[in-house]
């Protein structure tokens, strides 16, 4: 009996640009999976080997390095911020794209970093941001937010924010500017490294089919 494949898709802003990818790759979800009122979040495909669960982006990363899901989609700061031992990202989809930037209030002015030791910051990002802060000398607060990053500054919580920055709009709509940008992010096809071993007769074919359908001929 052929163990069912199962697939980890992230909701949010990479799925609608993720799902005519999967149709060039051979995926295609069940009619249940785009009706908005379904609750469910597991969903069968026209493959009988292959299941998609839709889960928040966070948790693609860790339900395909546990091996609960065997491969997935998700963008390149959540594989960086977890940095998960166990998860293998052999192909840049090349969509998704935006940026991990620090962002401050417009009137803010500068600050002389050379005085500073410590920085609050607002983030879902703890790791990354820790890490950008510490190769420049400072220890970086984290104030662990899942969202509205962007009204921490003006209600006090931290005087700088770490969040995915597109077009900017939101930022300039809250009175904050953009001041360093920390990566630049897109999609990633991430796969459970034990299971691309053990069941590579599967899933080769499968990351080989991303390849193809992103133009990538030669391997990562």
């Amino acid at each position: 009996m052929t163990r069912t494949l199962t697939f980890a898709i992230p909701k949010g802003r990479i799925l609608d640009e993720a799902l005519p990818l999967l149709a060039k790759a051979g995926i295609e979800p069940e009619a249940e999976f785009h009706d908005k009122k379904s609750r469910a979040l597991r969903f069968a495909t026209n493959r009988p080997d292959v299941s998609i669960i839709r889960v928040r982006a966070f948790d693609v990363a860790t339900f395909v390095a546990h091996g609960a899901a065997q491969i997935g989609i998700v963008g390149s700061d959540v594989v960086e911020e977890f940095d998960y031992s166990e998860l293998y990202a052999p192909v840049d989809l090349d969509i998704g794209h935006c940026r991990l930037s620090v962002a401050q209030p417009v009137d803010a002015g500068d600050e002389d970093q050379a005085a500073l030791s410590h920085v609050r910051v607002a983030t879902k990002y703890p790791h990354l941001t820790r890490k950008y802060y510490e190769a420049r000398g400072l220890q970086a607060e984290c104030v662990k937010l899942n969202g509205a990053m962007e009204l921490a500054p003006s209600l006090g919580l931290s005087r700088r924010i770490v969040d995915l920055v597109s077009s900017g709009a939101t930022l300039k709509a809250n009175g904050l500017v953009e001041t360093d940008i920390i990566m630049p992010i897109s999609a990633r096809l991430i796969v459970n490294r034990a299971a691309f071993k053990m069941r590579s007769a599967e899933l080769a074919p499968m990351v080989e089919a991303f390849r193809k359908a992103v133009g990538v001929r030669d391997a990562a």
